[in-house]
């Protein structure tokens, strides 16, 4: 239903169906939605109440902004129905759901209908949550970025303007991050001309003056990222918005940025609040450092017979979720299919199964996730993240597959991923050569001696194996995907244990790589702290 045609004259409210329950405050213009008494949100322009679609049988939000200006300004309805159009066009994994909207002159306010989050907004649950791990802040600005870089990829870019944790919307039983309230700052602005609209605490320096683009959104991110780690407002020293604006146009950074003592977390956030020409943007965040993903193994299954070419390759993808550990297997079956084996294991240690063919001109790595979350009875999340999975094994094992899914962020910095069947010949010879690198440049990263590994000597052959026999085992590189190594395993190991032999493993390896990121991490804290000691010398002697 259109916009006109969903607006309503005072002579179409009258004719309206009288509600039944008396719980009921309100229906919509087309008879499927139903208001209740229920406030889930107030704002200074907005109210939020608790609705029902009764056609879906699902409970909804209706919200009701207030627009009485926008009515009397010349050619105002016009942006309004242009601001509103868009809004009905973006559809998005992490943007709250727009289903309707009309405008009621009679009351001079705009209805919109969007999905309602169990619950609420990301302050409120931050809030009430007060003990959250970096993981769970990690994964949700990963869901915001990708929210943010869908807005900002159209042409032009879509702002928000007023992004703050008020309007970022969670299910916590799923963890699931939405974007919402697009729009309305510019809405708003329409009906207050003469005021600035936004959060001043969340605002970018160049909103002030109105010579701003895309980027003053991850100001703003930044801003939720500072509120989240520290459960505190931006600028909560500041009595009013006057002394806010005065710190924000003078370059002063909210004193909450200097109780963060995590270096990699405060590096993050400053990144995101220097100048708009050295802000990076929501993409180049989505693939910082900071954010990648733990653990992201590619096994390399020619390990049979390194120098075999015969046998069909077989890629293995490993992948943490949530706790649950994801075991993809692939092969390829004939030029036409890849048989696909998906193994997923919970904390308990309980593990589920499901084997199907993979028809490379019919099937997409969405469609086939969506049957396999179906068939598992997974969450709707777990769609997107399975599906990451298979297109990352079939670009590897088929040679110019296109993903249609995003995972840019699971390949490493060079961007490239070779055919197994083109690894075999130097497969040896790049593990010598990876692991003497490695452990040059980990020597190097942490000023400290430690020893080289070669092909002869690695975590297998210490446990006595034979190094006739290879398995492929994670590195975490420097930008946080995994790399693969080649470490012997025990030719006499079964095929029913190898598996467990090879978590084992990467779990050792795992334990390595935390003690040397700690490391660096202490390296790193002991030179700012020099720098700042002597600094602070220097200074008395001057």
């Amino acid at each position: 239903m259109s916009l006109t045609e969903s607006e309503f004259s005072e002579e179409g409210a009258a004719g309206l169906q009288e509600p039944p329950d008396p719980n009921v405050i309100e229906i919509d213009p087309t008879s499927r939605y139903i208001r209740y008494k229920e406030v889930i949100g107030k704002g200074a322009f907005k109210t939020v109440y608790k609705a029902f679609d009764e056609i879906n049988g699902l409970e909804v939000a209706w919200s009701q902004v207030q627009i009485d200006e926008v009515l009397q300004s010349p050619g105002g309805l016009e942006r309004l129905y242009s601001e509103v159009r868009l809004l009905k066009t973006l559809k998005h994994d992490n943007i709250v759901k727009f289903y309707n909207s009309w405008i009621d002159e009679k009351h001079r306010n705009l209805n919109l209908i969007t999905e309602l989050f169990t619950s609420g907004s990301l302050r409120q649950y931050s809030q009430k949550h007060k003990k959250v791990d970096m993981k769970a802040i990690k994964g949700w600005a990963r869901q915001i970025l990708m929210g943010i870089n869908y807005l900002h990829s159209h042409n032009p870019p879509v702002m928000h303007r007023d992004l703050k944790c008020d309007n970022i919307f969670i299910n916590g039983h799923r963890g699931e991050v939405k974007i919402g309230d697009l729009g309305l700052a510019t809405l708003l602005k329409q009906t207050n001309a003469k005021s600035v609209i936004g959060t001043p605490e969340f605002m970018a320096p160049e909103l002030y003056d109105e010579h701003y683009n895309e980027l003053a959104d991850i100001y703003s991110f930044g801003m939720c990222m500072l509120e989240l780690v520290t459960s505190e407002y931006p600028y909560r020293e500041c009595r009013n918005s006057a002394q806010i604006y005065k710190k924000v146009s003078s370059g002063i950074k909210p004193a909450a940025l200097a109780r963060v003592k995590d270096p990699e977390v405060k590096l993050f956030i400053e990144k995101c609040l220097v100048p708009a020409p050295q802000r990076s943007s929501a993409k180049e965040l989505l693939m910082d450092h900071f954010l990648q993903l733990p653990l992201t193994t590619l096994v390399y299954n020619s390990v049979d017979s390194v120098n075999d070419t015969s046998s069909s390759p077989c890629v293995e993808i490993r992948r943490l979720n949530e706790g649950d550990r994801f075991f993809l297997k692939g092969e390829e079956n004939d030029e036409n299919s890849v048989s696909l084996v998906l193994r997923i294991s919970d904390q308990s240690g309980r593990a589920r199964n499901i084997h199907f063919i993979f028809y490379l001109d019919s099937d997409s790595a969405i469609s086939v996730s969506s049957e396999m979350v179906e068939q598992l009875e997974l969450s709707e999340q777990s769609v997107k993240f399975i599906a990451e999975l298979i297109d990352l094994l079939l670009i590897t094992l088929i040679p110019n597959w296109k993903p249609c899914v995003a995972i840019d962020h699971l390949v490493s910095c060079t961007g490239k991923l070779t055919h197994p069947s083109q690894r075999k010949e130097s497969e040896l010879a790049k593990h010598r050569v990876n692991s003497e690198d490695f452990s040059e440049n980990v020597a190097e990263d942490v000023d400290c001696d430690l020893p080289k590994v070669n092909s002869q000597c690695s975590l297998a052959s210490e446990m006595g194996a034979s190094p006739d026999y290879r398995c492929k085992l994670p590195c975490l590189e420097s930008n946080g995907i995994m790399k693969s190594f080649n470490y012997p395993t025990s030719a006499s190991c079964s095929c029913e244990h190898e598996d467990e032999f090879k978590i084992e493993l990467e779990m050792i390896e795992q334990q390595y790589q935390d003690a040397i990121k700690e490391l660096s991490k202490r390296r790193y804290q002991a030179i700012a702290e020099t720098s700042r000691r002597l600094s602070q010398k220097y200074a008395s002697i001057k």
